[in-house]
């Protein structure tokens, strides 16, 4: 099911579900984690995108062990708003897990993930080496990170 913001998102989730966060590329699909509190995202790992079903069965396997109840998935728009090629595919994406996991998700703003954490990653002095080896959990977690921020801030204006 596709919620159409992280509060609705959160609603969902029964008590201590964590959020996985999904960076999905033509080649991997960065994943991280949110702590049970949906206050932390924590890059996790990096799958090979193949197979869709293998995929899909990983992923499956993730959320059983780890708890999660949702999932936020990037949606890479273009730096004017609109949509092209790439935010149809992560749509096609969604909607083909949507089938195979029944869970909630929500779809949230990507722009500028990559870059940021890359330039995070330079100014840390990681060797390029390392940056190939993690750019994506490390974008998956800056794209969740930025969801739990708005449901948190959403649940402070609520409560004030």
């Amino acid at each position: 099911m596709l919620v159409c913001n992280p509060q609705a998102l959160k609603t969902a989730l029964e008590s201590g579900q964590r959020l996985l966060g999904l960076d999905v590329g033509s080649k991997t699909v960065g994943i991280a984690l949110s702590d049970p509190r949906l206050s932390i995202a924590s890059p996790h790992s990096t799958l090979k995108r193949g197979k869709f079903s293998i995929v899909t069965a990983q992923l499956s396997e993730l959320v059983r062990k780890e708890g999660v109840g949702g999932i936020v998935i990037g949606l890479p728009i273009n730096m004017d708003g609109s949509e092209g090629r790439a935010c149809q595919s992560i749509r096609q994406f969604q909607k083909n897990l949507a089938e195979s996991l029944d869970l909630p998700m929500a779809l949230w703003d990507e722009r500028l993930s990559t870059a940021a954490v890359t330039r995070t990653m330079i100014e840390a002095d990681l060797s390029r080496k390392r940056q190939k080896e993690v750019v994506d959990k490390m974008a998956a977690a800056y794209i969740l990170q930025g969801a739990l921020d708005a449901i948190n801030a959403a649940s402070s204006v609520a409560s004030d």
